[in-house]
């Protein structure tokens, strides 16, 4: 296999073939000043007390799940008290006109709290914590496939006010809609184009024998700042272990990925100060039997789209991933 230069010329255009799309890296960009947009935002400007702390259980819903020793939750799951997608309504579309369809959103929509601790991160948790938060996810994914109108659920933790949170409290969300998203069938359509085997466990071997964008690697998961990055930092977790459906991954290679996910996050805490950032976990789709393999993407937000990718969708990345390796795996934590 011929194994890409780590070297990276001033523009590059490079195929993402998961979704079919190009992105430019453009390393020389992030010499221009203010390339990088600090932090800027606070996440609570009040003084309410937070919802999610302990003592203040009764701020929320009653939960839906609660993992730790009795009387002393560690990681809780409670409905979203402003729901996107709510109720069981079927899927039925109504066209209102030549251009106006519309259907309910129905669904589930919760939130996962990772931690009794406010001022901790998915940076923070140990390795205890780490698997208890995946293994929450995974049995929030088992219930929501049980869900006859639910086709797929999208985890995501959103950190800082720049990547969505609200609450600084570290939490995720779990959202169950009556679809698959485009990313996502963009995604199924990427791993049933590819010849020669599945389309991650390729990516992670041959990323592994390339090795200059390789950030973190064990017996059970590799991290990995993927060649085909659209943003500075972008980083992607594989699970080794070959399956669809998080649902179907075995509890040691949750918790690899849940330690992966605290050391990679730790690193880019430390090269890039508090950055806010995105986790967004993706499986196969609900009932799909299809080629797929799960997966995380890592995404700190350290730049802004502008108007060429908003209008383009072609997203321009600064920092080539070659670099953003070098950096992460120079960091000690």
């Amino acid at each position: 296999m011929a194994v890409p230069s780590s070297n990276v010329s001033v523009n590059q255009l490079r195929l993402n073939p998961l979704v079919g799309r190009w992105v430019t890296v453009s390393d020389d960009r992030s010499n221009r000043p203010y390339a990088f947009a600090p932090r800027m935002l606070q996440v609570e400007s009040d003084a309410r007390p937070c919802p999610f702390c302990p003592g203040n259980e009764e701020a929320t819903p009653p939960a839906l799940e609660t993992y730790g020793p009795s009387g002393q939750w560690l990681v809780r799951i409670v409905p979203n008290l402003y729901p996107a997608f709510d109720g069981h309504e079927a899927l039925t579309v109504q066209n209102l006109g030549p251009v106006f369809a519309q259907a309910p959103a129905s669904g589930i929509h919760e939130v996962l709290v990772l931690t009794r601790d406010h001022s901790a991160s998915w940076a923070d948790l140990d390795e205890r914590q780490a698997g208890l938060v995946m293994a929450a996810l995974r049995d929030r994914f088992e219930e929501h496939a049980s869900t006859p109108d639910v086709r797929y659920t999208q985890a995501i933790v959103n950190h800082g006010r720049e990547a969505g949170a609200s609450i600084e409290h570290p939490h995720g969300q779990l959202l169950g809609v009556p679809f698959v998203p485009k990313e996502l069938a963009e995604e199924e359509a990427g791993f049933e184009r590819f010849v020669g085997g599945c389309l991650m466990c390729t990516t992670l071997e041959a990323e592994v024998e390339a090795g200059h964008r390789v950030v973190l690697e064990d017996e059970l998961a590799v991290v990995v700042a993927p060649f085909w990055s659209g943003s500075p930092y972008e980083l992607l977790v594989i699970p080794r272990s070959h399956e669809a459906h998080l649902t179907d991954a075995k509890p040691k290679d949750l918790v690899a990925v849940g330690r992966a996910l605290q050391n990679v996050l730790a690193r880019v805490r430390v090269l890039l100060d508090d950055v806010a950032y995105n986790l967004v976990f993706h499986a196969a789709p609900h009932r799909h039997e299809g080629a797929f393999h799960w997966h995380v993407h890592v995404l700190p937000k350290v730049t802004t789209r502008a108007g060429f990718e908003l209008g383009t969708g072609v997203l321009i990345n600064i920092v080539a991933p070659e670099r953003a390796a070098e950096e992460l795996n120079a960091v000690t934590v």
